[in-house]
Protein backbone atom coordinates (compact mmCIF):
# COMPACT_ATOMS: atom_id res chain seq x y z
CA UNK A 1 0.00 0.00 0.00
CA UNK A 2 2.82 2.40 0.91
CA UNK A 3 4.57 1.69 -2.41
CA UNK A 4 1.37 2.56 -4.27
CA UNK A 5 1.18 5.87 -2.38
CA UNK A 6 4.80 6.66 -3.30
CA UNK A 7 4.11 5.89 -6.97
CA UNK A 8 1.01 8.07 -6.85
CA UNK A 9 2.97 10.97 -5.32
CA UNK A 10 5.67 10.67 -7.99
CA UNK A 11 3.03 10.72 -10.71
CA UNK A 12 1.38 13.80 -9.19
CA UNK A 13 4.74 15.62 -9.05
CA UNK A 14 5.47 14.75 -12.68
CA UNK A 15 1.98 15.81 -13.74
CA UNK A 16 2.35 19.12 -11.91
CA UNK A 17 5.62 19.80 -13.77
CA UNK A 18 4.03 19.24 -17.17
CA UNK A 19 2.28 22.64 -17.50
CA UNK A 20 5.49 24.38 -16.44
CA UNK A 21 7.50 22.47 -19.06
CA UNK A 22 4.91 23.25 -21.74
CA UNK A 23 4.98 26.95 -20.86
CA UNK A 24 8.78 26.92 -20.89
CA UNK A 25 8.83 25.26 -24.31
CA UNK A 26 6.33 27.79 -25.63
CA UNK A 27 8.46 30.66 -24.33
CA UNK A 28 11.55 29.19 -25.99
CA UNK A 29 9.63 28.77 -29.26
CA UNK A 30 8.28 32.34 -29.18
CA UNK A 31 11.74 33.68 -28.35
CA UNK A 32 13.29 31.74 -31.22
CA UNK A 33 10.58 32.99 -33.60
CA UNK A 34 11.09 36.61 -32.47
CA UNK A 35 14.87 36.31 -32.87
CA UNK A 36 14.43 34.92 -36.37
CA UNK A 37 12.00 37.69 -37.31
CA UNK A 38 14.40 40.31 -36.02
CA UNK A 39 17.20 38.67 -37.98
CA UNK A 40 15.09 38.60 -41.12
CA UNK A 41 13.89 42.20 -40.66
CA UNK A 42 17.30 43.65 -39.81
CA UNK A 43 18.23 46.28 -42.37
CA UNK A 44 21.44 45.51 -44.19
CA UNK A 45 23.41 48.25 -45.96
CA UNK A 46 26.26 47.36 -48.32
CA UNK A 47 28.76 49.86 -49.69
CA UNK A 48 28.95 49.98 -53.49
CA UNK A 49 31.75 52.13 -54.80
CA UNK A 50 30.14 52.07 -58.25
CA UNK A 51 27.09 53.86 -56.83
CA UNK A 52 29.15 55.88 -54.34
CA UNK A 53 26.83 55.11 -51.42
CA UNK A 54 25.68 52.41 -49.03
CA UNK A 55 22.66 50.59 -50.44
CA UNK A 56 19.87 48.91 -48.42
CA UNK A 57 20.12 45.47 -50.02
CA UNK A 58 17.04 44.09 -48.25
CA UNK A 59 15.08 45.70 -51.07
CA UNK A 60 15.15 44.34 -54.60
CA UNK A 61 13.69 47.30 -56.53
CA UNK A 62 15.85 50.42 -56.75
CA UNK A 63 15.27 53.74 -58.47
CA UNK A 64 16.28 57.39 -58.76
CA UNK A 65 14.62 60.80 -58.97
CA UNK A 66 15.87 63.57 -61.22
CA UNK A 67 15.30 67.12 -62.40
CA UNK A 68 17.08 69.64 -64.63
CA UNK A 69 19.90 69.70 -62.06
CA UNK A 70 21.05 66.29 -63.30
CA UNK A 71 21.68 67.97 -66.67
CA UNK A 72 21.77 65.84 -69.82
CA UNK A 73 21.05 62.21 -68.85
CA UNK A 74 22.03 59.19 -70.92
CA UNK A 75 19.06 57.01 -69.99
CA UNK A 76 20.33 53.96 -71.85
CA UNK A 77 23.49 54.00 -69.71
CA UNK A 78 21.35 54.41 -66.57
CA UNK A 79 19.24 51.39 -67.47
CA UNK A 80 22.19 49.21 -68.47
CA UNK A 81 24.16 49.72 -65.25
CA UNK A 82 23.94 46.74 -62.91
CA UNK A 83 26.12 45.82 -59.96
CA UNK A 84 25.30 42.47 -58.35
CA UNK A 85 21.49 42.50 -58.36
CA UNK A 86 21.15 46.27 -58.15
CA UNK A 87 20.04 48.36 -61.11
CA UNK A 88 17.68 51.28 -61.70
CA UNK A 89 14.15 50.02 -62.32
CA UNK A 90 12.17 53.25 -61.91
CA UNK A 91 12.66 57.00 -62.00
CA UNK A 92 10.65 59.91 -60.68
CA UNK A 93 11.09 62.98 -62.90
CA UNK A 94 10.32 66.56 -61.90
CA UNK A 95 7.66 68.06 -64.14
CA UNK A 96 6.28 71.25 -62.61
CA UNK A 97 6.45 73.67 -59.68
CA UNK A 98 3.78 76.04 -58.44
CA UNK A 99 1.39 77.53 -61.00
CA UNK A 100 3.79 78.57 -63.78
CA UNK A 101 7.09 76.72 -63.62
CA UNK A 102 7.99 73.68 -65.72
CA UNK A 103 11.23 71.75 -65.38
CA UNK A 104 13.36 72.50 -68.43
CA UNK A 105 14.58 68.89 -68.76
CA UNK A 106 11.25 67.18 -68.18
CA UNK A 107 10.15 66.41 -71.72
CA UNK A 108 13.51 64.96 -72.70
CA UNK A 109 13.80 62.92 -69.51
CA UNK A 110 10.20 61.72 -69.79
CA UNK A 111 10.56 60.45 -73.33
CA UNK A 112 14.03 58.95 -73.00
CA UNK A 113 13.34 57.17 -69.70
CA UNK A 114 10.44 55.34 -71.32
CA UNK A 115 12.49 54.52 -74.40
CA UNK A 116 15.18 53.01 -72.15
CA UNK A 117 12.60 50.77 -70.49
CA UNK A 118 12.60 52.45 -67.09
CA UNK A 119 9.28 52.78 -65.26
CA UNK A 120 8.68 56.51 -64.94
CA UNK A 121 6.70 58.83 -62.67
CA UNK A 122 6.25 62.61 -62.70
CA UNK A 123 6.17 64.90 -59.68
CA UNK A 124 4.92 68.39 -58.91
CA UNK A 125 6.56 70.67 -56.33
CA UNK A 126 3.64 72.12 -54.37
CA UNK A 127 3.13 75.47 -52.66
CA UNK A 128 0.22 75.90 -50.29
CA UNK A 129 0.43 79.66 -50.96
CA UNK A 130 -0.57 79.13 -54.62
CA UNK A 131 -3.97 78.24 -56.07
CA UNK A 132 -4.10 74.41 -56.03
CA UNK A 133 -6.36 74.21 -59.09
CA UNK A 134 -3.92 76.30 -61.10
CA UNK A 135 -1.15 73.96 -59.92
CA UNK A 136 -3.24 71.02 -61.19
CA UNK A 137 -3.58 72.71 -64.57
CA UNK A 138 0.16 73.40 -64.71
CA UNK A 139 0.92 69.72 -64.18
CA UNK A 140 -1.71 68.43 -66.58
CA UNK A 141 -0.58 70.81 -69.33
CA UNK A 142 2.93 69.33 -69.14
CA UNK A 143 2.45 65.66 -68.22
CA UNK A 144 0.59 63.09 -70.27
CA UNK A 145 0.52 60.00 -68.09
CA UNK A 146 0.10 56.68 -69.89
CA UNK A 147 -0.68 53.10 -68.84
CA UNK A 148 2.43 51.70 -67.15
CA UNK A 149 3.45 55.05 -65.65
CA UNK A 150 3.52 55.59 -61.90
CA UNK A 151 0.75 57.74 -60.35
CA UNK A 152 1.31 61.51 -60.19
CA UNK A 153 3.34 62.69 -57.21
CA UNK A 154 2.64 65.61 -54.89
CA UNK A 155 6.01 66.85 -53.59
CA UNK A 156 4.98 68.72 -50.45
CA UNK A 157 7.82 69.70 -48.13
CA UNK A 158 7.66 73.48 -47.51
CA UNK A 159 5.12 75.25 -45.28
CA UNK A 160 5.79 78.89 -46.30
CA UNK A 161 4.54 79.96 -42.88
CA UNK A 162 1.08 78.57 -43.58
CA UNK A 163 -0.93 76.84 -40.83
CA UNK A 164 -1.49 73.10 -41.04
CA UNK A 165 -5.18 73.57 -41.89
CA UNK A 166 -4.35 75.59 -45.02
CA UNK A 167 -1.68 73.11 -46.11
CA UNK A 168 -4.08 70.19 -45.67
CA UNK A 169 -6.98 71.84 -47.50
CA UNK A 170 -4.95 72.98 -50.51
CA UNK A 171 -3.08 69.67 -50.79
CA UNK A 172 -6.36 67.74 -50.68
CA UNK A 173 -7.71 69.73 -53.63
CA UNK A 174 -4.65 68.86 -55.74
CA UNK A 175 -4.78 65.20 -54.76
CA UNK A 176 -8.50 64.80 -55.38
CA UNK A 177 -8.33 66.50 -58.79
CA UNK A 178 -5.47 64.22 -59.82
CA UNK A 179 -7.36 61.14 -58.70
CA UNK A 180 -10.37 62.23 -60.77
CA UNK A 181 -8.18 62.77 -63.83
CA UNK A 182 -6.16 59.54 -63.72
CA UNK A 183 -8.31 57.12 -61.72
CA UNK A 184 -5.52 56.30 -59.24
CA UNK A 185 -4.53 57.74 -55.90
CA UNK A 186 -1.58 60.12 -56.25
CA UNK A 187 1.60 59.53 -54.26
CA UNK A 188 2.65 61.96 -51.53
CA UNK A 189 6.35 62.76 -51.24
CA UNK A 190 7.62 64.37 -48.03
CA UNK A 191 9.63 63.75 -44.88
CA UNK A 192 8.06 62.33 -41.73
CA UNK A 193 8.46 65.53 -39.70
CA UNK A 194 6.48 67.48 -42.28
CA UNK A 195 3.93 64.68 -42.63
CA UNK A 196 3.30 64.41 -38.90
CA UNK A 197 3.27 68.19 -38.35
CA UNK A 198 1.19 69.39 -41.30
CA UNK A 199 -0.64 66.44 -42.87
CA UNK A 200 -1.30 63.71 -40.32
CA UNK A 201 -3.64 60.76 -40.48
CA UNK A 202 -6.10 62.51 -42.81
CA UNK A 203 -3.77 61.50 -45.65
CA UNK A 204 -2.95 57.96 -44.55
CA UNK A 205 -4.93 56.45 -47.45
CA UNK A 206 -2.46 57.88 -49.98
CA UNK A 207 0.69 56.01 -51.02
CA UNK A 208 3.70 57.57 -49.31
CA UNK A 209 7.17 58.25 -50.69
CA UNK A 210 9.28 59.27 -47.71
CA UNK A 211 12.61 61.11 -47.57
CA UNK A 212 14.92 59.80 -44.86
CA UNK A 213 18.65 60.35 -45.52
CA UNK A 214 21.99 59.21 -44.18
CA UNK A 215 20.73 56.96 -41.38
CA UNK A 216 21.14 53.25 -41.85
CA UNK A 217 17.69 52.48 -40.55
CA UNK A 218 14.21 52.46 -42.00
CA UNK A 219 12.13 55.66 -41.81
CA UNK A 220 11.02 56.10 -38.21
CA UNK A 221 7.26 55.82 -38.59
CA UNK A 222 4.47 53.31 -38.15
CA UNK A 223 2.86 54.81 -41.24
CA UNK A 224 3.13 52.45 -44.20
CA UNK A 225 5.34 53.75 -47.00
CA UNK A 226 5.95 52.41 -50.50
CA UNK A 227 9.01 54.39 -51.63
CA UNK A 228 11.96 55.45 -49.50
CA UNK A 229 14.42 58.11 -50.67
CA UNK A 230 17.44 57.01 -48.66
CA UNK A 231 20.32 59.02 -50.15
CA UNK A 232 20.88 62.14 -52.26
CA UNK A 233 24.56 61.56 -53.05
CA UNK A 234 24.40 58.52 -55.32
CA UNK A 235 26.18 57.96 -58.61
CA UNK A 236 24.97 56.11 -61.66
CA UNK A 237 26.28 55.66 -65.19
CA UNK A 238 24.82 58.19 -67.60
CA UNK A 239 24.46 61.00 -65.04
CA UNK A 240 27.35 63.39 -64.44
CA UNK A 241 26.06 64.75 -61.13
CA UNK A 242 25.02 63.10 -57.88
CA UNK A 243 21.48 61.77 -57.81
CA UNK A 244 18.84 60.74 -55.27
CA UNK A 245 18.43 56.99 -54.72
CA UNK A 246 15.22 55.25 -53.67
CA UNK A 247 13.88 51.80 -52.95
CA UNK A 248 10.41 50.33 -53.43
CA UNK A 249 8.93 48.34 -50.57
CA UNK A 250 7.59 45.48 -52.71
CA UNK A 251 8.59 43.29 -55.64
CA UNK A 252 8.42 43.96 -59.39
CA UNK A 253 4.85 42.65 -59.61
CA UNK A 254 3.71 45.06 -56.88
CA UNK A 255 5.46 47.93 -58.66
CA UNK A 256 3.66 47.14 -61.90
CA UNK A 257 0.36 46.86 -60.05
CA UNK A 258 0.86 50.35 -58.61
CA UNK A 259 1.16 51.84 -62.09
CA UNK A 260 -1.68 53.35 -64.10
CA UNK A 261 -3.65 50.52 -65.78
Amino acid sequence: MRNNKKVAKVRIRKASRLPFILVLLMCVAVGAWYWWQQREDALNFVRYEEFGIDMPVNYSIHGIDVSKFQKNINWSAVEQMQVDNIHVSFAFIKATEGITRQDAAFRQNWQKAKKAGIIRGAYHFFYSTRDPLKQVINFQNVVQLEPGDLPPVLDIEVHNNQPAAVIRSTARIWLEEMEKAYGVKPIIYTNMHFYDTYLGDEFDSYPLWVAHYYQQERPSTNRKWIFWQHNDMGRVNGISTTVDFNVFSGDSLALRKLCIP
